[in-house]
């Protein structure tokens, strides 16, 4: 299978044909990105080779057997373009011990005095990324339609501040509306993350905080809390394994 690629300088690549490391961009770190979540590494598909691109890819080294070091050369491609023509998942998560999937978190996470979330250290990689990410647009402004256009905005609404949060940990790879997170995931609270959804408005709750830019923030924009919200005529789904 070959995929012909652009890079940010115009010269057309395939996938393997360079190097790619921490800094890369192009397309063919697009390819790089789905191949990733294919064989069980979640990864933001945004054609940007930053930090949690390469924790994926040294994730994915060791997992293989390959050196790790964090950078994709032209052996590195060859076998992970195999993976996934030949369907193989290198990396199942384990499921959530019996009877968390619709619980309580597994640790909690803390609300610092600047408003931001600390993860517990017992949370998954992905839920770490979800919250850092959520902690990036922590005091925007409440902006409709905002995180929707484009991941980096000036303000977000209620499903676009989500979304930015979920594509930080590689759940998303673009913003969905609050309808959309209303049908979004599986039914029923997550062990890490659960999210609530109906045709007017959207929120999460990560690891027992409330991500949200409503009820008693509203208007504020996106904002941490530790105090629930009624979640009467919501529909809540949590991502699968989380």
């Amino acid at each position: 299978m070959v995929l012909p690629v652009a890079a940010a300088d115009g010269k057309s690549y395939t996938f393997g044909e360079r190097k790619l490391r921490q800094g890369s961009r192009g397309h063919d770190v697009r390819v790089l990105q789905d191949f990733l979540t294919r064989v069980g590494f979640a990864t933001p598909v945004d054609g940007r080779y930053g930090p949690f691109t390469k924790r994926r890819v040294r994730s994915w080294e060791r997992h293989s057997g390959r050196q790790v070091n964090g950078k994709v050369g032209l052996r590195d491609a060859t076998r992970l373009r195999s993976q996934v023509e030949h369907g193989v998942i290198v990396n199942r998560p384990d499921p959530p011990p019996e009877g968390t999937a619709n619980a309580a978190p597994m640790a909690e996470a803390t609300l610092a005095s600047d408003g931001r979330a600390i993860a517990p250290s017992s949370a998954p990689v992905e839920v770490k990324a979800v919250i850092d990410a959520a902690n990036r647009i922590v005091g925007k402004p409440y902006k409709y339609g905002g995180g929707h256009a484009k991941w980096e905005d000036s303000g977000y609404d209620c499903s676009g501040s989500m979304s930015y949060a979920l594509h930080g940990g590689g759940f998303l790879d673009r913003p969905l509306t609050s309808g959309e997170f209303a049908a979004w995931g599986k039914a029923g609270k997550g062990a890490w993350i659960t999210t609530y959804g109906n045709s007017g408005h959207s929120f999460m709750v990560v690891a027992g905080l409330r991500f949200d830019t409503g009820w008693n923030n509203a208007g504020q924009g996106p904002r941490w809390s530790e105090q629930m919200r009624p979640s009467d005529g919501y529909s809540v789904r949590h991502p699968a394994g989380f």
